[in-house]
């Protein structure tokens, strides 16, 4: 499917329509036309349609915000399964604006030009399209293993994905299934883990809000963390061992948070078998493990 655009236009191929469940549509409806097409009269929806058979979408043009927002996620909310389904490609044959494949879990992204940051759960691999940039989802990677060449300075050795480009991203590792781990060296985004279910992200910087919001499972370890970090958890384990602002773990229905200052509810110290797991995930002395407190619902 090819659509040509005389502007840039926000949510392209997003399969959550702009998280249309939280806006009821309001903002965007997945029948509405797209503006400021030339010669085509395609839906929201029609492009998503494509991507899930497996077509490639071709924009002519620049991409607004949040392109393939959730590419690759067979949303519940949809009448899906909430699991990684393939789907084909998206090509920009301009730039694309911020957050670029957030929640992207699957397909991958060509852009001829350049991509604002923060970027999404992408990272960019090797090109076999001449005059392109290629970008892949971190999740599809760590749960697919590698197809193509990372380019540097991030590498992939063994289970683990070394991120060393600087770039923030939002939602990364989001909805990974695997026993794999990443390593971020910087900073990231906001909602960093969100619906993790397995595995270990290891941020050495810090992250935005919304970290580990919704984590299921697997291990979260970062430096400093934004507001509502760990909101809504239901499982899996989130060390915060820098400063964190407000609210940590709201609504927090299960799991287990670790840091040196205060979240919502009760918390305990940390056994020992607590104590060794941070002592072994954050290269720290046993003296500084025991400054953690553990919270849990």
């Amino acid at each position: 499917m090819e659509i040509g655009l005389t502007r840039a236009i926000d949510c392209l191929c997003d399969f959550t329509y702009d998280f249309y469940w939280q806006h009821r549509g309001s903002r965007l409806s997945p029948s509405g036309v797209i503006p400021h097409q030339t010669g085509t009269s395609y839906t929201y929806k029609d492009l998503v349609e494509c991507l899930k058979r497996g077509d490639d979408v071709h924009i002519k043009g620049d991409a607004g915000k949040r392109l393939g927002s959730s590419l690759g996620v067979d949303l519940k909310f949809f009448g899906g399964t909430g699991k990684a389904v393939k789907t084909g490609s998206i090509i920009v044959d301009g730039n694309v604006d911020t957050r670029m494949g957030i929640s992207m879990v699957s397909g991958a992204m060509y852009v001829k030009g350049t991509a604002k940051q923060p970027a999404g759960n992408i990272i960019e691999v090797e090109s076999d399209m001449a005059g392109y940039h290629k970008y892949c989802s971190i999740t599809g990677i760590l749960q697919e293993g590698m197809k193509e060449m990372l380019i540097p300075p991030n590498v992939f050795t063994g289970d683990c994905l070394l991120i060393k480009d600087g770039l923030v991203r939002d939602t990364l590792a989001a909805r990974l299934e695997s026993d794999r781990k990443v390593i971020v060296e910087g900073d990231a985004g906001m909602s960093t883990g969100i619906l993790m279910r397995r595995g270990t992200v290891h941020v050495r910087g810090d992250t935005g809000m919304n970290t580990g919001v919704l984590l299921e499972g697997g291990t979260l370890a970062v430096g400093g963390a934004g507001e509502f970090a760990g909101a809504y958890m239901r499982g899996g384990t989130l060390i915060i061992s820098g400063r964190s602002k407000g609210y940590v773990g709201a609504n927090m229905r299960g799991g287990a948070v670790f840091l040196k200052g205060k979240a919502m509810g009760k918390s305990v110290p940390p056994d020992g078998s607590d104590i060794r797991m941070l002592e072994r995930l954050l290269d720290i002395s046993r003296g500084e493990a025991m400054m953690f407190r553990k919270y849990s619902p």
